[in-house]
């Protein structure tokens, strides 16, 4: 059988006979394409992004020039982000994945949207990509490198950024904090990578705890889960992921998000999001492109993934068609936003202001398709977006 047929089987066997995901969270199935909440994309707008009706998009920041009413040169390659609160309006945090210099950048917005500033929070890191927003409102800050660290900063720029070694060191791509059982959720971007917690000994102080690895069988795409402790976290010279012999491997992790007792997770090279049920300590697929009417797939390239109160997943493209894509509580993926002349790009670093009504996101490498320079595009979408 073909890999299609195959993982219609190993799928429609789990659900009939587990609970989970399947039966009662977010999502009862892996998504199918269907009409999306917002209707069709129009034609692309004066900044080259399709919309449906009723969204309008600005520029924020281009890489190596001024955020405008700043005098802050916004950085390379912007990847990973995330908004916090700050006052009446908010703060966007913004990764760079470049080596050496790396790091990550913020911008202030006021209540009504226009920027206040913008400053560096995070330098002197290599290739920081993904990451992820904690409950006690600080950004922490991965590198995609081997043997890469997590660093913790301070959106507000109040603090100096610290290194939590003590989360791994791998090469790691997002996090996602899971209050309810105090861990915080790691993906791994390599072929073979894996997905881990790190479970900290104080909630709230991640300079102390361990990593752990999830297991199952290699072939297993649905069912239980178990997780077992990481012997040596610094990775040398054995590397996290041959430590535990039962850890399973995923194909590229990239995007992770957490919500309602369930992580999300994706893996780029098999165009998945996949979802960890942390109460049954289960994982199911979420969506899978050959899970769907061949051809017909409206999300390729599965990266940064972020969500809403009201359900509904955002996933962004690294490749595809430059979208980033909705997949709704009843199981419906489509598109949002396109993004056109960038086909050499990526988008990465979608987020939501604390209200809901903006969405955050960048093209890294612009229209040129170079990491360096002036090439990167951040990007802010305003409307009804769900919440």
């Amino acid at each position: 059988m073909d890999r299609r047929t195959v993982l219609r089987s190993a799928v429609a066997g789990a659900a009939a006979f587990s609970g989970s995901l399947w039966a009662g969270a977010a999502l009862a199935a892996p998504a199918q394409p269907g009409p999306g909440p917002y209707g069709d994309l129009l034609a692309a707008d004066v900044n080259g992004i399709q919309l449906p009706a009723g969204f309008t998009s600005r520029v924020i920041a281009r890489s190596g020039q001024r955020v405008a009413g700043t005098s802050y040169l916004w950085h390379w390659a912007p990847d990973g982000g995330a908004c916090f609160p700050a006052g009446d309006g908010w703060i966007y945090v913004s990764n760079s994945e470049v080596p050496i210099i790396g790091g990550a950048s913020a911008v202030r917005f006021a209540a009504d949207g226009s920027v206040v500033s913008a400053y560096r929070i995070l330098g002197g890191t290599n290739i920081n990509c993904a990451g992820g927003a904690t409950p006690w409102g600080t950004w922490l800050s991965c590198e995609e490198v081997p043997l890469g660290r997590v660093f913790e900063t301070w959106p507000d720029g109040s603090r100096s950024a610290e290194e939590r070694t003590r989360m791994g060191r791998f090469t790691h791509e997002a996090a996602a904090c899971d209050p309810d059982r105090k861990v915080v959720y790691l993906t791994e971007d390599e072929e073979d990578g894996c997905f881990y917690r790190f479970v900290p000994d104080t909630w709230g102080d991640l300079r102390t705890g361990r990593v752990q690895v999830l297991c199952a069988p290699a072939d297993q795409v649905a069912g239980p889960v178990t997780w077992r402790d990481i012997p040596d976290r610094d990775g040398f010279p054995v590397p996290t992921r041959f430590q535990v012999g039962a850890a399973k491997h995923f194909d590229g992790g990239e995007g992770c998000w957490y919500d309602r007792n369930t992580c999300w997770f994706t893996t780029k090279g098999d165009n998945r999001v996949w979802a960890y049920d942390a109460v049954n300590q289960r994982l199911d697929l979420a969506y899978d492109d050959s899970l769907v009417p061949a051809g017909s797939a409206p999300l390729t390239g599965v990266d940064n993934i972020t969500g809403t109160a009201a359900g509904d997943l955002y996933v962004a493209e690294d490749g595809g068609n430059m979208e980033i894509n909705v997949i709704t509580p009843a199981g419906v993926v489509a598109p949002i936003v396109r993004v056109q002349g960038q086909s050499s790009s990526e988008i990465t670093g979608p987020a939501f202001s604390p209200d809901g009504s903006r969405l955050y996101f960048s093209s890294q490498r612009g229209t040129s398709g170079a990491s360096t320079g002036a090439n990167g595009i951040t990007y802010e979408i305003h409307g009804p977006f769900r919440r």
